[in-house]
């Protein structure tokens, strides 16, 4: 189908969109099981936070792996590999009753198989067979597809939870990722041209060439520092948001609710950041964004704890949530070109998940030595301010933009 004539780029993006939609929301639901689980297997809140803290650093350090066989061999294996290797996870995770077994199910296979069929090979896929032009736009409505996936996902899994219990709904989630199936093979690209006289020295210098010359690249660095706090901040949220409602006297439902606003909310910010994407410096975009993270936590910490503030804080973390992805993927590319932009971006998404495992487990640690998550607060806006600033020295030229010809 990718040969099709017929087959534009907005539709290759919602396609792509459409499978970020059920991987991204099963995972990111995953924090509505850590009281369940801490109840069903009496492992302590500690252990199942390290659980989850080994979900996102494995749902991190898949995405460049799976982004170079994507660039080598071409997405659709990558992406299907991953569907099954979701829905694998969820299948059998109410059989593991060990912190080991928990962290070989929901940590290696849920969300290890969450990452392969994520954003990097999904962007890789998509963005690349894009016209430049359009790529902003493309890569935001790409990622407010997984925005969508956790608006819809997040209050279906606190439903399935109260009528069938997590066991059950850990069930349904199987059965509702391996649907995404039919989509991977849609997305399937062919392998890269690699012959001599197909790359050229001057064309393709080879992934090595490219890792070696990314990591020597300040700016790149740079993205990936902003990134680290990115994932500390959304792995935090996603862990524990439900325990800090809880500590507030609120209901399990506040929660599931302020995770479906945040998605919802992020469709509308992912969108708006692919179009700032095309109009404005990247770097410019993402230091707004944790700029106003930092500002938000600080608003939260002084407002009483009712559901409307949650409700009101979900708005407005979730406008950012994830839509640093858009710019983020756009400086990767304006930096060291598309050819592998799967890798490269997989890479700083590795980090995000190297912040993500630091979020989750210090967040269980926090809340078993002082009862609460204070600490984390402080240093969830504390980052975000000096992520705000690490994207300033960023090297990027001005934006050129593109007028439409009649």
């Amino acid at each position: 189908m990718s040969n099709d004539p017929k087959w534009s780029y907005w539709m290759l993006a919602a396609t792509a969109a459409a499978l970020l939609a059920i991987t991204n929301g099963g995972r990111l639901s995953l924090g509505l099981f850590v009281s369940p689980l801490n109840t069903s297997t009496g492992l302590g809140i500690t252990t199942i936070s390290l659980v989850m803290a080994v979900a996102q650093l494995s749902w991190g350090a898949v995405q460049p792996l799976a982004g170079a066989v994507a660039d080598r061999y071409g997405a659709g294996r990558a992406l299907a590999a991953g569907v099954i290797c979701m829905a694998l996870g969820a299948a059998l995770t109410p059989w593991a009753h060990t912190g080991l077994t928990l962290s070989i199910t929901v940590g290696v296979l849920l969300a290890g198989g969450a990452g392969a069929s994520s954003l990097a090979v999904l962007l890789g896929a998509a963005v690349s067979r894009v016209p430049e032009q359009y790529r902003g736009m493309a890569s935001g409505a790409i990622n407010a597809g997984g925005s969508f996936g956790q608006f819809i996902f997040a209050p279906l899994m606190q439903a399935f939870i109260a009528m069938i219990g997590w066991m059950g709904a850990m069930w349904a989630m199987a059965l509702i990722v391996i649907t995404a199936l039919p989509l991977a093979r849609v997305l399937r690209t062919p392998a890269p041209d690699t012959s001599p006289s197909a790359v050229g020295t001057t064309v393709d210098r080879g992934m090595k060439a490219a890792l070696k010359d990314a990591f020597a690249d300040r700016s790149y660095l740079l993205l990936h520092a902003g990134f680290f706090t990115c994932g500390f901040h959304i792995a935090f949220l996603v862990t524990h948001l439900p325990g800090e409602v809880g500590l507030c006297g609120l209901p399990p439902s506040v929660a599931s609710w302020s995770l479906g606003i945040i998605g919802l909310s992020n469709i509308a910010g992912s969108l708006y950041a692919g179009w700032c994407v095309q109009r404005y410096r990247s770097k410019h975009v993402l230091f707004w964004m944790y700029g106003s993270r930092a500002v938000l936590v600080a608003i939260y910490l002084m407002a009483p704890k009712t559901e409307l503030t949650f409700y009101l804080f979900a708005v407005g973390l979730g406008f950012t949530w994830l839509a640093t992805v858009p710019p983020t993927a756009s400086l990767v590319g304006k930096l060291h070109g598309s050819r592998y932009l799967a890798t490269l971006f997989g890479l700083t998404i590795f980090t995000h998940q190297i912040g993500g495992f630091l979020g989750a487990w210090l967040g269980g640690i926090a809340i078993s030595a002082h009862g609460d998550f204070q600490w984390m607060w402080y240093a969830d806006m504390v980052l975000a301010a000096l992520a705000a600033m690490a994207n300033l020295p960023i090297r990027e030229g001005r934006v050129v933009r593109h007028v439409p010809t009649t």
